[in-house]
């Protein structure tokens, strides 16, 4: 079964979420490194996509000026 694509909003959201119970030491400490590592493959996922936009922008740009 394929992982359901998440979204920028939804990682960003989720990434949030991760931190206000980080700051508010929600987190139980067994569970704090497995919090730490998805906030990690959240940021690599919001940076690849925001990277794939600008270079999606800079081809459209691009186009409007030729």
């Amino acid at each position: 079964m394929a992982a359901k694509k998440i979204t920028y909003k939804e990682a960003i959201a989720e990434v949030e979420e991760i931190l206000g119970q980080i700051e508010t030491e929600e987190l139980d400490v067994d569970v704090l490194a497995e919090k730490v590592k998805r906030v990690s493959v959240l940021i690599k996922l919001c940076k690849d996509k925001l990277q794939k936009t600008n270079e999606q922008v800079e081809q459209i740009l691009k186009e409007m000026d030729e």
